[in-house]
């Protein structure tokens, strides 16, 4: 257990919620990747705390969650409708693609799988529901044929994802949600790489194609890191600076993470970006940021997100009055 953390866990969840308030607001999430586990226990969470009620302690002190244990296995109706009462209204909950499908399968033949996913509760998050990430094995390359054709099945609305849904199999064994509570509402899909082989200027063209994002993954230099803007949106993992899924991260690296998601967010390109594709700049535009911490093993996760989104807070607020003085100089 590190100290930076205990230390920090008795000055900074308090500054949390406001800070994610202010970023919602902007359309700016920053949080983390699973939520249960032990060594957070009397550290980031308060000692006795039951676990039932993590889910809402995190809530109180940020405003996303990644939810990864649908990556592992199919998840219940009932546990995503608890996970969604635990919150407040204006929390957003990404999902983590089911592993059958990127692992197993491998993106292909895939409608089955896909219809099992949904059913198994995911729509059940109403509005609640933010991007749906998809994370590929390593070893597994670079193909534009196969991401074309599993882009191509994917629903992009929820009542496209209903239907599909009723198509489900007896692996859905703990009823099924059949249902969309606003059959419009859009579905944002991301995509995670774990291969030198999509360093390819064709990837950023295929997922721009399906306005799919590209995830931009710090694993301390383990994966391929790129910063290609592929959809109306960014979405970026970090599983730790030095060392994957250990490491915290310090002032400087999360200045630099803070600068980069206000650049992102305000449309522009940030300072020395990794492209696949640096002849083909996205559009100008400003764009919703999703960040999730995964450096979970050292309790650091929860604390770089706070840290993080009081950063980035503080520096759109600059911003702003850099503006209004600008503009009133006009």
């Amino acid at each position: 257990m590190e100290l930076a953390a205990t230390a920090r866990s008795k000055r900074v969840p308090e500054l949390g919620r406001k800070s994610q308030r202010a970023l919602a607001s902007r359309d700016i999430r920053i949080g983390i990747s699973g939520w249960r586990y032990e060594p957070w226990r009397g550290v980031f969470y308060p000692k006795g705390l039951p676990q039932k009620s993590e889910l809402a302690y995190v809530s109180s002190r940020m405003g996303s969650v990644e939810i990864n244990g649908s990556f592992y296995s199919l998840q219940r109706p009932s546990s995503y409708l608890g996970w969604c009462d635990a919150v407040p209204n204006d929390f957003v909950f990404a999902v983590k693609g089911a592993q059958f499908i990127t692992h197993n399968k491998k993106l292909r033949d895939c409608a089955p799988p896909l219809a099992n996913f949904f059913a198994s509760g995911v729509l059940a998050l109403g509005k609640k529901l933010g991007p749906i990430l998809w994370q590929l094995p390593p070893r597994l390359r670079f193909d534009a044929e196969r991401l074309e054709g599993f882009f191509d099945i994917l629903p992009r609305t929820a009542g496209e994802a209903a239907e599909l849904a009723k198509h489900h199999d007896h692996r859905v064994k703990y009823g099924a949600w059949l249902e969309a509570h606003d059959p419009d509402f859009p579905l944002r899909y991301t995509i995670e790489v774990r291969d030198e082989s999509f360093d390819d200027p064709a990837f950023p063209r295929v997922l721009r194609k399906s306005n799919i994002a590209l995830c931009v993954a710090d694993t301390a230099g383990q994966w391929p890191y790129l910063e290609d803007v592929t959809a109306d949106f960014v979405y970026v993992r970090l599983h730790g600076d030095a060392k994957i899924y250990e490491s915290g991260y310090e002032g400087p690296a999360l200045a630099r993470w803070a600068s980069r998601i206000v650049a992102w967010h305000d449309g522009e390109e940030p300072s020395s970006p990794r492209l696949a594709s640096p002849d083909k700049r996205a559009k100008r535009a400003p764009r919703d940021v999703f960040v999730y911490f995964d450096n979970d093993m050292k309790v650091r996760a929860p604390f770089d997100a706070i840290e993080l989104a009081s950063r980035v807070a503080k520096k759109l607020d600059r911003a702003t009055a850099a503006r209004m003085v600008e503009t009133g100089r006009r």
